[in-house]
């Protein structure tokens, strides 16, 4: 399947991912050949970043960005966002770089961000302002995870939904394109999230800016490789910024 003919770049955070991230550029480019792809590394010790120099010097589809250390996904989408705006992309799609969004989804994704475009009218869709890669619509699903770790992911979006008031069914996903005039409208300093938390609170801005917001399933797949980068800690931190949102959101501050 072909992809559309848009400027759009792919964004990846990364750290500690040199398992990953040569075998996802590749598998990105095998189906979106005309996109470029930035990576936003911070800083990792396993070489990394220098994988990405060299892959940057001889494809210049390929960009990096190197941070000085570990900053938080929130912050490293922020600057992949800032960057997309600076250079005037149409849309955004970031993923994760661990293959739990597997690349095969990019052009169902983008093919629904330019629905609005199609040739034949009774295959035109509203124009959407963000397209996420859901788990949990019609057609989705999650794939080697306990039951435990099902059972926390349902709650803490339904915990989202309810306190910031969305629609979206999957709030904590990053699989995600974003149309950048869409991005245009959010204040980038009023986000207050720098981890995971930052998912939900994009989503919010946007709701808040009158973004339409739609979903289109996805298969999540565990990492084969490498570590999750999330802890107790900033799941704890996600949590209590979340319920902060929600306050200021029914209070309508």
């Amino acid at each position: 399947m072909s992809t559309p003919q848009h400027r759009t770049l792919i964004t990846v955070a990364t750290y500690n991912e040199i398992d990953n991230l040569p075998k996802l550029v590749d598998a990105i480019f095998d189906v979106a050949k005309d996109v470029d792809l930035l990576v936003v590394d911070d800083n990792s010790p396993d070489g990394t970043g220098d994988w990405c120099d060299q892959r940057v010097a001889k494809d210049p589809r390929v960009r990096c960005i190197h941070r000085e250390g570990k900053l938080g996904l929130g912050s490293a989408t922020i600057a992949a966002m800032r960057y997309a705006i600076e250079n005037d992309y149409e849309f955004m799609l970031n993923l994760d770089a661990d293959f739990s969004h597997h690349p095969r989804y990019i052009p169902d994704i983008l093919k629904r961000a330019t629905a609005h475009e199609a040739a034949d009218e009774s295959d035109r869709k509203p124009k959407a302002d963000l397209v996420i890669g859901s788990r949990y619509v019609k057609g989705g699903g999650v794939a080697g995870w306990p039951l435990k770790r099902k059972i926390m992911s349902r709650g803490v979006n339904l915990y989202a939904r309810l306190l910031l008031g969305l629609n979206t069914k999957d709030c904590s996903g990053s699989f995600r394109c974003y149309r950048i005039d869409a991005l245009r409208k959010v204040d980038f300093d009023a986000l207050r999230s720098t981890g995971y938390s930052f998912l939900e609170e994009v989503l919010w801005l946007m709701k808040r800016n009158g973004a339409l917001m739609v979903e289109t399933p996805i298969l999540f797949e565990d990492r084969r490789w490498g570590t999750s980068k999330i802890n107790a800690k900033e799941a704890r931190a996600a949590i209590l910024i979340i319920l902060r949102l929600g306050i200021k959101n029914w209070l309508r501050i």
